[in-house]
């Protein structure tokens, strides 16, 4: 297979550029990802359907991968539950390396082919669940060994990654395959491959809860009320829903601790 994420950059001796040079050149670099992940959305459709009804019939979705691209997924997952008031165990991140590599990198982690499929059964992990490997140059062992123990299991598998005909896409019932090219620092996937990532999960999580109904028009009415930002929040919404003045919605959100059950509450009392 070509491996683009591991080609040499378009530009050369960046230490002799301007800070502005750099900038420039990285931002134009940047401009390129949205157009490649618009490439894929048949792609990201499927998967977001595939997920969605398993998680509609009980299932839950996990993410694997190693390095920025595991990252990325316990970020994406840790959003969930203060987005859309889900609980923890529905969306959940695993990182080759365990916890410890979100914030240090741990060496050779990611190339046990063995350990992301007994990450995924320290949960359980059965037929309703779906498994997503995240890997900007597709070839990382963990996600691998982990997707094909799934697809052995009868689970439903997809992928995020960055190269085309990559083996991680072909374990993959649901592979996503965002071609950005080479970085502007070689090699380094942090970058753009790091944001297409970024772009597809904030796609997939959000469609996925959509169809599972945690939203209610574009409002999160299921968000988590963590701070007064958020509590003012949902004051405005249960105003702009139900007509009433701040006061009343403020109290109604004391009252039921959440915005959808606030709404709900005050239509059957009104």
């Amino acid at each position: 297979m070509e491996i683009t994420t591991e080609k040499e950059s378009s530009y050369n001796d960046l230490e002799k550029m301007s800070v502005k040079e750099m900038l420039e050149n990285i931002n134009n670099e940047d401009k390129t990802v949205p157009y490649a992940v618009e490439r894929t959305l048949p792609q990201i459709e499927k998967l977001a359907i595939a997920a969605a009804d398993k998680m509609k019939a009980g299932g839950r979705m996990f993410y694997i991968g190693a390095g920025t691209s595991g990252r990325l997924g316990v970020v994406d997952a840790s959003e969930c539950p203060p987005t859309f008031g889900v609980p923890f165990d529905w969306v959940v991140g695993l990182i080759a390396g365990g916890d410890s590599a979100i914030r240090k990198a741990v060496e050779f982690a990611e190339d046990d082919t063995e350990q992301a499929w007994k990450d995924l059964q320290a949960y359980g992990i059965d037929a309703h669940d779906v498994v997503i490997g995240l890997a900007a140059s597709g070839t990382t062992p963990y996600v691998i060994g982990g997707l094909r123990k799934a697809n052995e299991q009868g689970i439903v598998t997809g992928c995020i990654v960055c190269n085309t005909g990559s083996p991680v896409a072909a374990e993959a019932k649901f592979p996503v395959e965002v071609v950005v090219g080479p970085e502007f620092l070689s090699g380094s996937t942090r970058m753009k491959s790091g944001t297409a990532q970024k772009l597809v999960l904030n796609m997939l999580s959000t469609t996925v809860m959509i169809q599972l109904g945690r939203v209610k028009g574009n409002k999160m009415v299921d968000m988590q009320l963590t701070n007064h930002k958020l509590f003012n929040r949902g004051v405005r919404m249960i105003m702009a829903e139900t007509a009433v003045d701040e006061k009343t919605a403020a109290a109604l959100l004391e009252k039921y601790g959440s915005v959808r059950k606030a709404i709900e509450g005050s239509l059957i009392s009104s």
